[in-house]
């Protein structure tokens, strides 16, 4: 994805008021050189922010006439209007070594035998995995083909198939689980004791 970003002389708290009233979100590119202050158009940045791609991966960033790929590092938003507030994103190049955050796309999950024979729901555990890898191998998302689960049998982070140079990072964990099929039967359990809790609220909201 491109976006293009503008230089900002000004920096400060009332200069990024300023900014923000004209329609512009402050931000600045850190890494490989010296920092730069950049301002955006908010329009175009806040649709931006809604997909997912602009998240999990590189982008071309156009400043100056220049094009330098960047990644999304963070960004705030107001406590209560729809408006991005500040912006920040890392250079990178093909030396550049990231730990960064991508969404898992989940296929097959209906063919699988846990659904398809056994009429099993599946909890997606995680939707998302930390990885780490080279700047330039990150990928958009991860794949989980799920059309081998089997009742009884959960999916774990060593389950999935990673492209080359991609390491998942665990935080200490061994071997997480990413999804795990549920019985009919159970989720049946889970809700009828449910029904009863609700049922004693109600009951109590009438005693005085």
């Amino acid at each position: 994805m491109k976006f293009v970003a503008f230089e900002r002389k000004l920096q400060g708290t009332g200069a990024s008021r300023r900014l923000r009233v004209a329609g512009k979100v402050p931000g600045i590119v850190y890494g490989a050189g010296e920092p730069a202050l950049i301002e955006l158009d908010h329009n175009a940045l806040f649709h931006a922010l809604k997909k997912e791609a602009f998240h999990s991966s590189l982008l071309d960033m156009e400043l100056n006439g220049t094009v330098t790929q960047v990644l999304l590092r963070d960004f705030q938003m107001h406590a209560y209007k729809p408006q991005v507030q500040h912006v920040d994103f890392q250079r990178v190049d093909a030396t550049t070594k990231i730990t960064k955050k991508v969404p898992l796309h989940f296929k097959g999950e209906a063919e699988s035998p846990a659904v398809k024979t056994d009429k099993c729901t599946v909890n997606h555990v995680v939707t998302e995995l930390e990885i780490t890898c080279l700047a330039q191998q990150l990928p958009e998302f991860i794949e989980v083909d799920l059309s081998g689960l089997t009742r009884g049998h959960s999916l774990h982070v060593n389950d999935i198939k990673l492209p080359a140079g991609i390491k998942v990072v665990t935080h200490g964990k061994p071997n997480p689980v990413i999804v795990t099929p549920v019985d009919a039967a159970a989720e049946e359990v889970i809700v009828a004791a449910a029904a009863p809790a609700a049922d004693d609220k109600k009951k109590g909201k009438g005693k005085k």
